[in-house]
């Protein structure tokens, strides 16, 4: 498989991917229409905040799998149309939260001791100490839009070096304030009252984009200060000029602009213009929050595995699904595996369209502190990979499965006698019938099958097992071996299950390789063999 890298990454993630057998591309500064021209070819595509991926991109990227992020923000990617076209989009918010949060407070200092225009000063002769007389940031206020992972680093490090901290953040639990020692905005306007420094930490949103502008730089303290290391757009960028100019704004540290000029070109090449370059007042940095040998080994190589990881079809905290931490995942996949193979199980074996699915968990899984919809979605990827000629994915599954016009309907129950945990999928088919498979985890790690369609068992999905329904007669086994035996096909494990004595039974017998269409046949052919199917989980 193919991937193309467009931004910069560490060459540790660019060898990560070819040792791991892909064929990389490195095209750091490919033009717009180069890219779109060439896109079509690649299954993975590695961006950082310059390259584009909208629409145009993903309608011409027709074999792209996964977009990966080096870095936190993903607003330069179409989430919702990625995720549609079944495109998983990944990022690494981790690897460069010191590099961002320790360049908002470098450019905090250096807005305060008039830093940049000291050093401009000094390489022109003129080193009156004079001109440059700054602020101590100690005693000072600064007040933090955002108190996530940078936010948070950004208010420890700059109540550390003496200045009182206040902190908007609607999303963040009161208990973290207290941890962190910063003091609660209940509204933005409390915040821009009492700041000497304003630092913004947010993803770029409609609710953020322009969080800063006239209306709030009017709010604000003579002679406040303000650094924007986040993203472009968070502050109006004319209102913030008009502020410089005025004095309103005393300086501003400034390392994201909207719209960003092109990084990879030459100063003799470069045409970007913006009427913040031209005031002494304001330092702009170019888009340097990532750009430590830490953070961008840490993002190279993040970044390079998540991709890997999705192109060979295994599981990842994506963005576009439901949050999953790194962490969380060995203690996940068993429930994943499980949910995937009850999903595998209808298709495999009946042929009658679904219209409603109800998943039920129960036991532990029903705790209010379960996010189930995780392993919804791998149970409709599992259902849905039979009978679909597109690659379904924890992305689009339920996309894929709407479209399809199937209702899924989600419960959870405490009560469990036999269990500590239990999912149960029931399908209702068009004809009225309801079937249902349910399955279990024994000691974290052992997934078990414990009834199939209405028949009790207690069996290891392994990858090949034949379900086979009989009549409860003496002989059938030793039959159904014998055909087995004759094809040389080892059998693994088997269980016989039956509901009345002398009526019908079900068997699983797993074996150790694909049975083809022919040996089935010889087994449906044996006298009190009523159906045969192959599930390969």
């Amino acid at each position: 498989m193919k991937i193309i890298v467009t931004e910069s990454i560490a060459k540790e993630g660019i060898d990560y991917l070819t040792e791991n057998g892909f064929e990389v591309d490195v095209r750091f500064g490919i033009g717009r229409e180069e890219l779109l021209s060439v896109i079509s070819e690649y299954d993975g595509l590695i961006v950082r905040s310059v390259t584009k991926v909208d629409v145009e991109l993903i309608d011409k990227a027709v074999k792209l799998k996964v977009v990966g992020r080096a870095g936190n923000g993903v607003d330069n990617i179409d989430l919702k149309y990625a995720t549609l076209k079944g495109i998983v989009v990944v990022n690494t918010p981790e690897s460069n939260t010191m590099a961002a949060a320790e360049l908002a407070i470098t450019l905090s200092y250096a807005i305060f001791r008039n830093l940049v225009q000291a050093v401009s000063g000094g390489r022109n002769k003129d080193f009156r100490r004079g001109k440059f007389i700054g602020s101590e940031l100690e005693g000072k206020t600064v007040g933090i839009i955002g108190l996530g992972r940078i936010g948070s680093i950004v208010a420890r490090k700059l109540t550390g070096a003496g200045m009182n901290a206040i902190a908007y953040d609607p999303y963040i639990s009161d208990d973290r304030f207290v941890k962190l020692g910063v003091k609660r905005a209940k509204t933005l306007d409390e915040l821009l009252a009492v700041s000497d420094l304003i630092t913004i930490h947010t993803p770029k949103t409609q609710e953020t984009i322009g969080i800063i502008g006239a209306e709030e730089i009017a709010k604000c303290k003579d002679g406040v200060r303000i650094v924007n290391a986040a993203r472009g757009g968070l502050v109006d960028e004319k209102a913030l000029y008009d502020g410089l100019k005025s004095g309103k704004v005393a300086a501003a540290g400034i390392d994201v602009l909207s719209p960003e000029p092109n990084y990879n070109k030459t100063p003799e090449e470069q045409d970007y213009y913006n009427p913040l370059l031209t005031l002494d007042n304001c330092i702009i940095t170019p888009h340097l929050g990532a750009s430590t040998k830490e953070a961008n080994f840490n993002v190279g190589t993040a970044v390079s595995e998540l991709v890997a990881k999705a192109l060979k079809g295994e599981m990842v905290a994506a963005v576009n699904m439901p949050p999953v931490g790194a962490s969380d995942m060995a203690e996940l996949r068993p429930y994943l595996l499980l949910s995937e193979d009850l999903g595998k199980i209808y298709f495999q074996t009946e042929k009658t369209p679904v219209k409603k699915i109800k998943i039920k968990y129960c036991g532990d899984l029903a705790a209010a502190d379960v996010a189930t919809e995780i392993f919804t979605l791998s149970f409709i990827k599992g259902f849905l990979e039979p009978i679909v000629n597109d690659k379904v994915n924890y992305v689009n599954a339920r996309v894929m499965l709407d479209q399809m016009g199937i209702e899924l309907v989600e419960s959870k129950s405490t009560e469990l006698d036999k269990y500590t945990n239990l999912i149960t999928a029931q399908f209702v088919t068009v004809n009225g019938d309801q079937l249902s498979v349910s399955g279990t985890v024994f000691a974290k790690s052992e997934i078990r099958i414990v009834e199939f369609f209405g028949y009790k068992l207690d069996f290891e999905p392994t990858d090949y097992v034949l379900a086979i329904k009989n009549t409860d007669v003496p002989g059938i086994v030793g039959k159904i071996g014998t055909v087995l035996g004759m094809n040389s096909i080892n059998i693994a494990a088997m269980q016989w299950s039956r509901k009345i004595k002398g009526d019908k039974a079900e068997a699983f017998v797993s074996v150790d390789q694909a049975v083809d269409a022919r040996i089935i046949n010889e087994l449906k052919a044996l006298s009190g063999v009523l159906k045969v199917s192959l599930i390969c989980f």
